[in-house]
């Protein structure tokens, strides 16, 4: 037996011996870029092997003698090739594969355009873009765990998120510039926000399955809107197929936050869409049968399982002149927080603040968001083509707020006896936001040098917050028995604003050519019309039974009678008012590129005529106002290319930052320490941009880019505490230019691919200061306590200094496995800007880490799974410093600091099928 075991033992050595093995890389024809998941069969027998992300592919213990190796994949010709094997050896043989000949389009003599989606064509729109920017191919939005556009763009190098209540991203911050300093691009052109202040569009309204890709413009050429001094983002939606495509995923999923409590909701179906003021005129008087009990009518339950899908129909026709897709998201979703809020006040001369009350804060939100995008495109003839997008987003937020208050301050509060004041307050929210986008876009060719494109465009977005209502009760705890007692003063508002663009756009492209070296020269210019409607009313009600007590005389909110303290409303705020905007821009740009080079520049002109008119005047003294101006804006981007694959990028802007149309609103809201004002005279911030990047394609999948960028702000807008000119003693917040502000900073991005496994990372850090006025209080001479105004340095808000991302990739093609996991890190950064000294509001920095996985199995079909925020991180808001005031308030354990908010938003999972036929 023995000898059989050795004679085996050497038959299986020596077989290892005379083994081989056949590797190599399988690559497209046309552009070099790796056939991921080719196929590659040994014909007669079992010996076969795939190829990984980079192309490469081993077959090993190949034994020696003549093969017939096939190698195939959907949409190549297939290739068969003889080979000899000797024995003990490593045998490289490369695949070169080229596109089946129904993939050609006929009306011209080159190969079907390429994969928008695909990583490779993210790679290499960046390896050849005129300027700085970054890619996210739809191949990887759809691998990753992430369901929006604000949570895409979070894995972009140099961006960080700015997030709603329930953890999900909702505005992008690029490079430290705060999100008024960026603006958001549907195929190329502008759209509107619904945002009831501002221009920032939030980009969670956006479901990321509708993108092609996601484009992040750091630079900008003279042909680009010149309005964004961190940066632009342009969302690239799915394009029309060559050939019929039909893709379709369901799935559903829950939030663990909901197994330890309750889901609170309310009667969205029944909420009132307007205000008595409305419906019957503003001489009506509105008494409490006009309010709907929709809103206080609340039920708590464990809430259904989110539902998530989307559809995408699209192919081409008549002789693929015409291409036709449509494609739709639904997303289905409950969401929340666990929340922890203290209010806090300045005392006297103390460093720091007083905490004057606790609050614990439950959110519950359903929220409802659908995209549909339709796109028609018409090939005329080789020279002249037509297009027509259209897209709707909305999203609908049902939310629930319910808070208990602890007073930390009065009350008899004696945290040993289990003694305080409380307070009650739910507050019920619906949000309606919606954006619409038309655009008619054509490409002509008038000859061969000479090329027109024009676009018209129709967009409006919407924001309707109607009934939004707040119910307050008091209460108290005795012995650590808490008890609601009498009902405080409720609230019923309504809110909407609209946003309307009309816009042309004009691009002329002619190409000549000077001392033998080619230049594109190209002159354009656009039109737009912006008219901006707000209307706010609030309505106060207080109890009829002043003394009803929660238990006893009521034991609903819907039961409580009421009477209306102001029956037709308060409609004189800062809040109704209308606006408009013209902008007027034109440009020159010039392309030219020899054997090394590139340089693209020129120069913009925009000419901005923006103005308001406040509806209802309460003795403002500028109820309407204007402000035009007209800014030149140059651009200069050299790239320098040593190698093949090697880019060198030197980019210089100067791009501006307009005022939010309620910002130049001469407004006045009172606060209790300081009143907050608009500003007629505010003015634009202007920057001037300087870019450095080092880029490396080793392979069309893989990068490695190095870059360091300057900023250099002129009149920064930044809200700060001021003192009225006239009244030195009154002090109120207020947006306002300040002078100078520097932002500089350094990138790096890194994408490699190894057989099945990749790996994607970048860092950012980023420097900034500014210096802007806050308050002090002292004792002066006599011993009275004195406000006095001094100057203090810090870095922008909303930017952290670190910024980083890193992806673990798994790619099994063989097997059909998808994997990835991916980290998220943000550091410190300023939440809020303090009026005193000291006092700002410092996000504490923290990693959250993501996961997803994906199965693919025939004729289609594949199963994925994602899960988000696997480290449970949550949102936590500090101050920098600590009062001995503060001794002994719950949650407050770290020496030197102050936290003022803490939120967890638990882990959330997801489970879904996903179909594609093309």
């Amino acid at each position: 037996m023995k000898n059989v075991y050795l004679i085996l033992m050497g038959l299986f050595v020596s077989l290892q011996a005379v083994a081989a093995t056949v590797r190599g890389r399988v690559v497209e024809s046309a552009t070099g870029e790796p056939v991921i998941g080719a196929n590659i069969l040994f014909e007669g027998n079992r010996l076969h092997g795939v190829s990984g992300l980079d192309g490469s592919y081993v077959v090993r213990n190949v034994t020696p003698g003549q093969y017939r190796i096939k190698i195939s994949y959907l949409t190549y010709k297939t290739l068969v090739r003889s080979i000899t094997v000797d024995k003990d050896e490593t045998l490289t043989i490369d695949f070169t594969m080229e596109l089946a000949e129904d993939r050609m389009l006929q009306e011209v003599a080159i190969v079907a355009r390429r994969d928008g989606a695909s990583d490779n064509t993210a790679r290499n729109l960046e390896r050849n873009a005129n300027q700085v920017m970054n890619i996210v191919s739809g191949k990887t939005i759809q691998l990753s765990p992430d369901l929006t556009v604000a949570n895409v763009i979070q894995r972009v190098s140099g961006i960080s998120i700015e997030r709603n209540s329930n953890g999900d991203g909702q505005y992008a911050i690029l490079r430290g510039m705060d999100k008024r300093y960026n603006y958001t691009l549907v195929n190329g052109v502008k759209i509107p926000s619904p945002d009831n202040r501002y221009r920032y569009v939030p980009l969670d309204i956006f479901p990321s399955e509708l993108l092609d890709r996601l484009e992040v413009y750091k630079a900008l050429t003279p042909s680009m809107e010149g309005d964004a001094i961190g940066g632009a983002v342009n969302m690239v939606m799915k394009d029309a197929p060559d050939s019929p495509s039909i893709m379709a995923n369901l799935s559903t999923g829950f939030s663990e936050l909901f197994f330890d409590r309750d889901f609170m909701r309310f009667q969205t179906g029944q909420v009132s869409s307007q205000s008595p003021y409305e419906r019957f005129g503003n001489q009506y008087n509105a008494t409490a049968t006009d309010f709907s009990k929709a809103t206080s009518t609340y039920t708590n339950s464990r809430p259904a399982p989110n539902l998530l899908g989307g559809l995408s129909i699209g192919n081409r026709f008549f002789n693929r002149k015409l291409g036709v897709i449509l494609a739709g998201s639904y997303q289905n979703t409950y969401r929340g927080s666990n929340s922890l809020f203290f209010d806090f006040e300045t005392v006297d001369t103390l460093r720091g603040v007083t905490l004057t009350e606790q609050n614990e804060r439950l959110y519950s939100e359903q929220q409802t968001r659908y995209g549909i995008h339709a796109k028609l495109d018409y090939r005329l003839s080789p020279r002249h083509k037509l297009q027509w997008y259209n897209a709707i987003m909305s999203l609908t937020n049902a939310q629930v707020r319910d808070t208990k208050s602890t007073q930390l301050t009065i009350g008899g509060y004696d945290p040993e006896l289990g003694n305080a004041t409380l307070g009650y307050s739910t507050r019920s929210r619906l949000t309606k936001q919606q954006i619409y986008t038309s655009t008619l876009q054509g490409e002509h060719k008038l000859q061969d040098a000479l090329r027109l494109q024009w676009s018209a465009v129709y967009s409006e977005a919407t924001n309707d917050v109607p009934d939004n209502t707040t119910i307050p009760l008091l209460g108290e705890r005795r012995n650590n028995v808490e008890t609601r007692t009498t009902v405080g003063n409720a609230t019923r508002r309504w809110e909407h604003n609209s946003d309307r663009d009309l816009a042309g756009y004009l691009n002329l492209t002619y190409t000549t050519s000077i001392a033998g070296i080619a230049i594109d020269w190209m002159a354009g210019g656009l039109y737009r019309d912006k008219q901006r409607a707000n209307f706010y009313n609030n309505y106060q009600l207080r109890p009829t039974n002043l003394l009803a007590r929660y238990g006893t005389d009521f034991a609903n909110y819907a039961d409580i009678a009421w009477t209306v303290i102001n029956p037709r409303g308060a409609v004189a705020t800062a809040l109704t008012y209308d606006a408009s905007e013209v902008i007027k821009a034109g440009y020159v740009q010039f392309k030219t590129q020899t054997q090394r080079t590139e340089i693209v520049g020129g120069v913009r002109v925009e000419n901005t005529d923006q103005g308001y008119t406040m509806r209802f005047q309460i003795g403002e003294d500028r109820p309407t106002g204007r402000q035009v101006y007209t800014d030149v804006l140059p651009s200069l981007h050299i790239r320098y290319m040593p190698q093949e694959r090697t880019n060198l990028r030197a980019s210089y802007f100067r791009s501006i930052n307009r005022p939010g149309f309620f910002e130049i609103v001469p407004y006045r809201i009172v606060q209790e320490e300081y009143q907050e004002r608009g500003n007629a005279d505010l003015k634009r911030a202007i920057a001037d941009n300087i870019d450095l990047r080092y880029e490396f394609f080793p392979r069309p999948s893989e990068q490695f880019m190095v870059g360091a960028f300057y900023k250099r702000l002129q009149n920064p807008i930044e809200y700060t505490l001021q003192r009225d000119a006239i009244r030195g003693q009154d002090t109120y917040y207020s947006p306002g230019n300040f002078g100078n502000a520097s932002n500089y900073g350094l990138e790096v991005d890194f994408i490699k691919y190894l057989k099945v496994w990749g790996i994607k990372a970048n860092y950012t850090y980023t420097h900034s200061r500014i210096t802007t006025a806050k308050s002090k209080r002292i004792r002066n001479q006599t011993g009275d306590l004195e406000t006095i105004t001094v100057n203090q340095t810090r870095p922008l808000y909303g930017q952290s200094a670190h910024v980083a991302n890193l992806s673990m990739l798994y790619k099994n093609t063989e097997n059909g496995w998808d994997g990835q996991l991916a980290l998220n890190y943000t550091g410190d950064r300023i939440n809020t800007v303090s009026q005193f000294v000291d006092n700002d509001l410092w996000q504490k920095g923290f990693v959250q880490m993501d996961a997803s996985v994906e199965k693919t199995f025939g004729k289609g079909f594949s199963c994925f799974a994602k899960a988000n925020n696997l480290l449970n991180t949550p949102l936590e808001v500090y101050i920098k410093n600590a009062s001995p005031k503060n001794e002994g308030v719950p949650f407050q354990s770290e020496s030197g600091q102050t936290l003022v908010r803490r939120d967890f938003y638990q882990r959330s999972y997801l489970l879904g099928l996903r179909y594609r036929f093309q």
